[in-house]
């Protein structure tokens, strides 16, 4: 199987400033952030950077760490936007900014894949903040969003209203992701597309344990039981793990062999704006027809 790279291009509210010497330096609207990117293991172009705010690591190696602000007038949150949806950003204790920067070619692929159906039905799975659900609502798709976070779902409705699409089709779900498919098995429901984007460690609503190693074959395999020949696409991101493209892509050729289309699997990343080099940021599979 050959590998793609799927990269993200600066926009107006987002780039990628520069990266080096294991870190990164963004601008998410107005502001400028420097964060942790262990695999930026070559020299930046300038080593005096400014930023308003600086994600420092712990030292674990379990994503601890803590921002350090230099511009103490940071608001809280603050409104950017992508194409034609609109949401907020603020510095997390997880170290992102309220949204996937890297996901902009995805968004954008989905969209594309969908394009000549009226009114498909698609589904977001550890949806978080609902930038690519309603990146899909805007385009007409009927979605069904599904995080275990009441905090991430009522961010993403809040990012609804701010995009002017709280009236979209949109089932906001708190629910642990795979219960919740494995449900939609046994009540016979099929979708034309799934996104799908799972941590590699997590909790459900009810103290349900999710390990990404273990639990990922037989997610995908009820998710591919959602799926049929009229079907469009599922697409798969995966963060944070030591794992292969190439055994994710095996993943999903294996569960959609009975399916016609096409199997793909590959890298994640981002531009850089000044020198044009391509940051890896996670590794994805995908199905389409």
């Amino acid at each position: 199987m050959d590998l793609t790279t799927l990269t993200g291009e600066p926009w107006a509210d987002y780039g990628l400033i520069d990266s080096g010497h294991g870190c990164k330096l963004e601008r998410y609207g107005p502001y400028r952030f420097i964060r942790p990117e262990p695999q930026a293991m070559w020299a930046p172009v300038s080593d005096n950077w400014t930023a308003h705010a600086e994600f420092v690591p712990g030292s674990d190696e379990e994503g601890g760490g803590r921002w350090y602000y230099e511009d103490r007038s940071l608001p809280k949150s603050w409104e950017l936007g992508w194409d034609d949806v609109r949401f907020h950003s603020s510095c997390t204790p997880f170290r992102h900014l309220g949204f996937f920067p890297d996901m902009a070619p995805v968004w954008s692929w989905m969209r594309e894949q969908v394009a000549d159906m009226d009114a498909p039905q698609c589904m977001n799975l550890f949806g978080y903040t609902g930038v690519g659900t309603l990146a899909m609502a805007a385009r007409g798709v009927q979605m069904v969003h599904v995080d275990a976070s009441k905090k991430s779902v009522a961010a993403a409705r809040a990012n609804a209203e701010l995009s002017g699409l709280a009236d979209k089709p949109v089932r906001w779900i708190v629910d642990d992701a795979s219960k919740f498919v494995a449900r939609e098995v046994r009540r016979g429901r099929r979708y034309d597309g799934i996104l799908l984007d799972p941590p590699k460690y997590g909790r459900g609503p009810d103290g349900e344990v999710w390990r990404l190693e273990e639990d990922l074959p037989g997610l995908i395999s009820n998710c591919r039981q959602l799926l049929d020949s009229d079907s469009r696409f599922l697409f798969l991101t995966v963060y944070a793990v030591r794992m292969s493209a190439l055994a994710i892509g095996e993943l999903l050729k294996q569960a959609f062999y009975d399916l016609p289309g096409t199997v793909e699997a590959g890298e994640l990343a981002v531009r850089e704006e000044e020198r044009g080099l391509a940051l890896p940021t996670a590794i994805w599979a995908r199905w389409s027809r």
